[in-house]
């Protein structure tokens, strides 16, 4: 691999980065705001759930990247 080639790829990896840091925190803010509309509600489990899934994958595919990147 060439070292612009090296070059390109670190780039596209730093943005998939930042686009799942986005992504964490959208989702982030959206659990957020269902927790505090609906605090009593028994649908609360069933929003929350398939957000905290998705958050958690973010978190292993950053997590892929953090050791690919050397940011850990």
């Amino acid at each position: 691999m060439s070292e612009l080639d090296s070059i390109k790829s670190e780039n596209q990896k730093l943005r998939n980065y930042i686009s799942l840091i986005s992504a964490e925190i959208e989702l982030s803010q959206r659990l957020y705001e269902i927790k505090q509309n609906f605090a009593n509600s028994p649908d609360s489990g069933r929003l929350t759930v398939p957000i905290l899934e998705r958050i958690n994958k973010i978190k292993s595919e950053k997590a892929i990247l953090e050791n690919e990147l050397n940011l850990n």
